[in-house]
């Protein structure tokens, strides 16, 4: 398995690499390109143009490296359903924000509508097959875990639809998202090959993609991943920790989603409150620290080494 996870992280790194700079050139040419918020960030004005949609060019590699052993490890068939189910979504958004000039896309119900799609035949599956199950894993007990029946049908879509909607969220920044997705990768992938899970070899194909993706979004940025990517790649957190019925573990591994959402909430909890008044400078939280003087490179170097350690206190608590 350890073989084949690094030929699977090989794949996707080669694919996303080289097909990523021939994509950006037609992305450019159709002027797929990010609009950002003229009341956001100043220095975020010259992205104006910057092609997005490019999630679809580590989604490629991870697709293609993920069916050259779909044979062999079946199980991680419904991790890259959602994977791309979720990315789908996001594709439908962008093209209808970038393409159709809807710069609304989908209204968040339908957005919804389509997560809780993906996220219900991903439960159902989880629930009929014994291999996944409702157990979880409780952390810092040693691995023992606790099944929670019938409430894992309210519980994992749930988690599913709140995670996807964090990574949205940390999708602000140059690499942000894609730096801070890498780490949880390494994360699942070090469990999975440890345990022997099948799905070993679609998170180092998400390594792989990601580290691909990077060369061309690490500051100044040459493309977004928009939500295409920033939903598939929600998709596949989710999906993941509950195939290794590691979900609990999202609120370690994934503090910076949960930070970036909770961000929101309270952005908009407060406004609506006082009446006008912010709580911070702006939201999601990245921004904040943005308009407070820290350069983007700063905070995604932070972020990125916080889940770093945070992956490490994870693994201690499995």
């Amino acid at each position: 398995m350890i073989q084949d996870s690094i030929i699977a992280l090989f794949i996707a790194f080669a694919i996303s690499a080289l097909v990523a700079k021939p994509l950006i050139a037609y992305l450019r040419k159709l002027k797929f390109g990010q609009t950002e918020r003229e009341d956001g960030p100043q220095s975020h004005l010259k992205k104006n143009g910057t092609p997005t949609m490019g999630g679809v060019i580590f989604l490629l590699g991870i697709v293609v490296s993920s069916i050259c052993f779909i044979g062999k490890y079946p199980r991680l068939a419904p991790v890259l359903f959602v994977t791309v189910g979720f990315g789908l979504v996001g594709f439908i958004d962008d093209y209808i924000k970038v393409v159709m000039k809807r710069s609304d896309g989908l209204s968040p119900l339908q957005k919804m509508a389509g997560q809780l799609i993906v996220a219900a035949i991903f439960t159902y599956y989880c629930m009929t097959h014994t291999e996944i199950g409702t157990e979880l894993i409780i952390p810092f007990t040693g691995g023992k875990t606790v099944d929670i029946g019938w409430a894992f049908a309210l519980f994992c879509p749930f988690v599913m639809i709140g995670t996807d909607n964090g990574v949205n969220f940390s999708d602000g920044l140059d690499g942000l998202c894609a730096s801070v997705t890498v780490m949880v990768a390494t994360f699942f992938a070090i469990v999975a090959i440890g345990s022997q899970n099948e799905v070993a070899p679609l998170c180092t194909a998400v390594m792989g993609g990601l580290m691909g993706f990077l060369l061309f979004n690490v500051h100044p940025a040459k493309v977004f991943m928009g939500d295409t990517g920033s939903l598939a790649l929600g998709g596949f957190v989710a999906a993941a920790a509950f195939v290794m019925r590691l979900p609990i573990f999202i609120l370690i591994i994934g503090v910076i989603y949960l930070i970036e959402v909770l961000s929101v909430i309270i952005q908009v909890g407060y406004f609506k409150a006082t009446k006008g008044k912010r709580f911070f400078k702006m939201a999601p939280i990245h921004h904040h620290f943005e308009l407070s003087g820290f350069y983007e490179t700063q905070i995604v170097a932070i972020f990125s080494i916080m889940t770093a350690i945070l992956c490490l206190v994870a693994y201690m608590a499995l």
